[in-house]
């Protein structure tokens, strides 16, 4: 189904980052995948429009990272070396780590009890057979603990790096079965609990740590080009 856009002279201003947002749910859905080409022209003729705001959705893309404008051929979705695996990991953890030290100093009673009470209708979905995946509950813990974090700046590199995070597991394949997701995350709201900024930044930098070491594990990437470097 053809996305439908407003495409009034009073909504240009967002006109180009809906389009940019619709191009990154093509890459994530794989429609489109790492070094695909993307064709502007026909771009424009599917969502019924100029190419105008699909060049500047697309600058923005490339801006982000997201997209490869090759002169003379145009933009490609971009594709990912070992090295680009080990930067999106070791910063991701980087930036959660603060965020969770952060959240430590301003998260009240009522904030760990939500997440208690978050985490225990989540493991009551692993008996959900209609369930299929909990990543989108694991998210919300880690999106909460960056709204504890009360850091706009964090937040808004979190976001950034994220689509990349999404895109390289769906790369890879990787998705974490329900008993998994429950498992992974209940160290993450007992570190909240306890109260030590420093554990709770060992515990998420461990979290983060230990998804990259099983992207090393998957064996897509020549392991010798891959960096194992320990950043907890």
């Amino acid at each position: 189904m053809v996305q439908s856009f407003n495409k009034d002279a009073s909504d240009k201003q967002h006109l180009s980052s809906n389009i940019a947002s619709y191009i990154k749910q093509k890459i994530i859905d794989g429609e489109w995948n790492p070094g695909d080409r993307i064709v502007e022209t026909k771009l424009a003729r599917e969502l019924e429009m100029s190419q105008t705001p699909i060049r500047e959705a697309v600058r923005q893309l490339a801006g982000e990272g997201v997209v490869t404008i090759v002169p003379n051929k145009g933009p490609f979705v971009r594709t990912f070396s070992a090295k680009d695996i080990f930067e999106i990991y070791s910063y991701r953890a980087v930036l959660e780590g603060m965020a969770i030290r952060l959240a430590v100093g301003n998260a009240s009673i009522t904030d760990i009890r939500h997440l208690e009470q978050f985490y225990e209708e989540m493991k009551k979905k692993l008996l959900d057979s209609s369930v299929v995946s909990l990543s989108e509950d694991s998210g919300y813990i880690h999106n909460y603990i960056f709204k504890l974090a009360k850091h706009a700046v964090l937040l808004e590199m979190f976001q950034f790096i994220s689509f990349r995070v999404r895109l390289v597991n769906r790369i890879v394949g990787r998705k974490y079965s329900k008993e998994r997701e429950v498992s992974e995350h209940l160290e993450l709201i007992e570190a909240l609990k306890k109260g030590d900024p420093d554990d709770a930044e060992r515990v998420m930098r461990a979290h983060i740590h230990r998804a990259y070491m099983e992207f090393v594990d998957i064996g897509k990437f020549d392991h010798s080009e891959l960096a194992q470097n320990e950043w907890i």
